[in-house]
């Protein structure tokens, strides 16, 4: 096939599986407008620490982690519209437990208690959308698309990262935080009506195996993701805190540099994953994630921190579906849902110890060490993405 041809098959696969990964983008975009509102929330209005702080936002991985096998079999039994419906209404019911946090500011330990239930409903929800719109795109274009329908879901779900942090900022101090409830709700209940009207795909049939059997399978590659994926957590979970600890203004714009950098990564390079491999695109990808993280550790101006989260975003941007596809090549169709979910597990578990963990070392060492670790954790996943090449290679 010529690169023209190349081209123009990949817009068209593109175009078809649009539709169905948008799902996952309204999923995130709710996601997003509380990142840059929440910690702050916790920690300034209800008074409790950065620990805590952080907490309420790994409050949601948690979640992920718990319902990653509820969803994957949700998905490969129920099939792929279900998954995504199931997910949209828990993340309009999120929204009512947000709201009602809103006003509980003068009890605080009831405040936070609310937050964390919608917190952890709404990671219920990711995990259904996101592993459900993957799913209802691959089996309609086909398993040989599965990079560009995987990356195409990360560019939905950062991308709603993005456009939803400065949105949050700009809804709660306009209106106040209980916009951010009322935000999601009608956010969560609007993208429901829309999916309950798409036709639904069909249910691939086999022998199912069990999860732990398909967690075994994907393991590897899903330690890398988590090592990889503790940039991110740290940048989404403090990069607020640390802007402010610092008198800085902009943090959401660190957030939208982050995402939009993703995004441009992977609308430009997503196709390499089926020209050079799995392998080598992760790898290259963890060298630029981890030069992002060294700027942002070294930051002492708010410009070179942009910077730094410009670069961790574009480097961050294909690890997920390059390690990705190299997990689920091997596992039947009638399980990739399961796959899916099972590789994603590891990042939620990652994002999940993020939170406290960082909070942690912020209360002993300051900001800037959360991104040396960061960073350590970074290079530990290109080192060992370069083991997984090679042992690849010896098979083959």
């Amino acid at each position: 096939m010529s690169l023209t041809q190349h081209d123009s098959s990949w817009r068209g696969v593109s175009a078809r599986v649009i539709p169905y990964v948008f799902f996952s983008f309204l999923c995130y975009l709710t996601i997003g407008v509380q990142l840059a509102i929440l910690p702050s929330f916790v920690h300034l209005r209800l008074g409790y620490s950065t620990v805590l702080a952080g907490l309420v936002i790994s409050a949601e991985y948690v979640a992920t982690v718990l319902s990653r096998p509820w969803s994957g079999w949700v998905v490969d039994r129920l099939g792929a519209k279900k998954g995504v419906v199931y997910g949209l209404a828990m993340t309009g019911a999120s929204g009512v437990l947000t709201l009602a946090a809103a006003f509980l500011v003068h009890t605080p330990w009831l405040g936070l208690a609310v937050l964390l239930a919608g917190r952890l409903m709404l990671g219920g929800a990711e995990s259904l959308v996101t592993t459900g719109a993957t799913i209802w795109g691959i089996v309609t274009v086909g398993a040989e698309n599965t990079a560009t329908v995987i990356s195409w879901n990360g560019i939905s779900t950062y991308g709603g990262l993005a456009v939803g942090a400065p949105l949050g900022v700009a809804l709660e101090s306009g209106l106040g935080f209980w916009a951010i409830g009322v935000f999601v709700i009608a956010l969560g209940f609007g993208a429901l009506a829309m999916a309950l009207r798409r036709s639904p795909v069909p249910v691939v049939h086999g022998e199912k195996q069990p999860f732990h059997h398909v967690l075994g399978r994907v393991a590897p590659f899903g330690v890398g993701l988590a090592l990889g994926s503790v940039g991110f957590g740290v940048l989404a979970t403090f990069i607020t805190l640390d802007f402010a600890s610092r008198h800085w203004t902009g943090a959401a714009f660190a957030l939208s540099a982050f995402g939009g950098s993703f995004v441009c990564a992977r609308l430009v390079f997503s196709r390499l994953i089926n020209r050079v491999g799995g392998f080598r695109v992760g790898m290259a990808c963890f060298a630029v994630e981890s030069l992002g993280l060294a700027t942002l550790w070294l930051a002492h101006a708010r410009p070179v921190a942009f910077l730094g989260a410009a670069l961790t975003g574009f480097g961050f941007s294909l690890v997920f579906p390059s390690l990705g596809v190299e997990a689920v090549r091997p596992v039947a169709p009638q399980d990739r849902g399961t796959a899916l979910g099972a590789y994603g597990v590891f990042m939620d578990f990652s994002l999940m110890a993020v939170g406290p963990g960082a909070g942690a070392v912020i209360a002993g060492y300051g900001y800037p060490a959360i991104y040396l670790c960061a960073l350590v954790s970074v290079l530990a996943a290109l080192g060992l993405t370069g083991i997984l090449a090679a042992r690849a290679g010896r098979s083959g």
